[in-house]
């Protein structure tokens, strides 16, 4: 097995204090060949840490087949330093392939004493509203605005290691200890998608409400609900999305919601329809001690579809009901709505709780 140790230039892409203490943090990444630990031998792992004052970093490789087993022991053993373990995609492949590895070989590590932080599931939730081709790094760095380009991928290097243990030749074992490093300098470009969950999971502050119109060629219009919040939490590139009723923009540390309205009329159901007779000419539900005073042939007896109360406005769409009475189009619509004049947003909790909603409505 060799070590290697040399300090890095990283750059400073994202406040790691909001993860933990620089002194706890630990970045790592491993090269394997193959996907399943059961079969595949691990042959690199690599690591940066701050220490000293500055960026570290640290490779164990194994130059022979042979030397796997002192890997897992050099990771493990510099692993009882750090409470925090940061990575790509970690939780789904580096650390079940080492568990495995471990157990092939009867050894007793576990990553009990530190915390995942995987870079990958962090941001998954919220790849639709991102706008996201897809999870891969390279889609993330589109986001951002990074080019980066790789001159090998991970299953390319799996033959220039076999070649490698063959020849021991010194450009094979450049091009695989560059590769591990460029892919732990490529985690800290890539933190800044960290802004983004810190956007969307922390309370937000009601900046300014109003009505819009938004107007047709036809002449027809629609009313919309534009909110305009505010959080501590910046992101570095703004995008929007849309899912309707809902679309918003987000520009540095403010989203701007614009929410469809509804004119017109709606329904408002009541739980207990055994309790009530439609009207037939009225189109609308009343409790039987007052339905019984009307004529017979003017009421039946309700079900769930209509046993209701038509009312007429303008109304804000809820995906959960937040607002009471909560109103629907049809019976087994998942939206509701509330009259606006019923809905009060300086109420903290109700706020919260509606940008919640849209968000979660926008995420799909």
């Amino acid at each position: 097995m060799l070590t290697i140790r040399k300090q890095l230039e990283l750059p400073d892409t994202y406040p790691l204090e909001r993860i933990g203490a620089l002194k706890d943090l630990l970045f790592f990444d491993i090269e394997t060949t193959g996907f399943s630990g059961d079969y595949a031998n691990l042959y690199l792992i690599g690591c940066t840490y701050f220490q000293d004052n500055c960026w570290n970093l640290i490779q164990w490789f194994a130059d022979t087949k042979e030397s796997e087993p002192e890997l897992l022991d050099s990771f493990f053993s510099f692993l009882e330093n750090y409470k925090i373990l940061i990575h790509f995609n970690g939780d789904g492949f580096d650390i079940p392939f080492l568990l495995k590895r471990c157990k092939k070989y009867k050894k007793p590590y576990d990553f009990s004493c530190v915390q995942s932080v995987d870079i990958y599931k962090k941001i998954k939730p919220y790849r639709k509203l991102l706008g996201l081709d897809s999870l891969k790094q390279k889609s993330i760095e589109q986001f951002l605005g990074i080019s980066r380009t790789d001159k090998y991928s991970g299953g390319e290097l799996i033959e220039v290691y076999h070649r490698y243990l063959s020849t021991h030749d010194q450009h094979l074992y450049d091009l695989l200890m560059l590769h591990n490093e460029d892919d732990l300098k490529g985690m800290p470009v890539i933190l800044p998608i960290l802004n983004y969950p810190d956007f969307l999971e922390h309370p937000m502050r009601l900046f300014s409400q109003q009505i819009l119109i938004e107007t047709y060629p036809d002449g027809s219009f629609r009313h919309l609900l534009e909110l305009v919040c505010e959080t501590d939490y910046p992101v570095p590139v703004s995008f929007s999305q849309t899912a309707e009723p809902v679309t918003c923009q987000v520009n540095q540390n403010r989203v701007t919601f614009l929410v469809a309205l509804y004119d017109g009329t709606l329904k408002h159901f009541y739980p207990n329809y055994k309790d009530y007779y439609y009207l037939i000419h009225e189109d609308r539900a009343v409790h039987k001690s007052i339905g019984d005073l009307v004529s017979k042939d003017a009421r039946i007896k309700a079900t769930a579809k209509t046993c209701y109360t038509p009312m007429e406005g303008c109304f804000v769409p809820q995906f959960e009901p937040i607002w009471e009475p909560a109103l629907k189009e049809d019976f087994k619509d998942k939206i509701s709505y509330a009259a606006l004049t019923d809905v009060c947003l300086k109420d903290a909790q109700c706020f919260q709780s509606y940008v919640s909603q849209l968000l979660k409505h926008l995420r799909g």
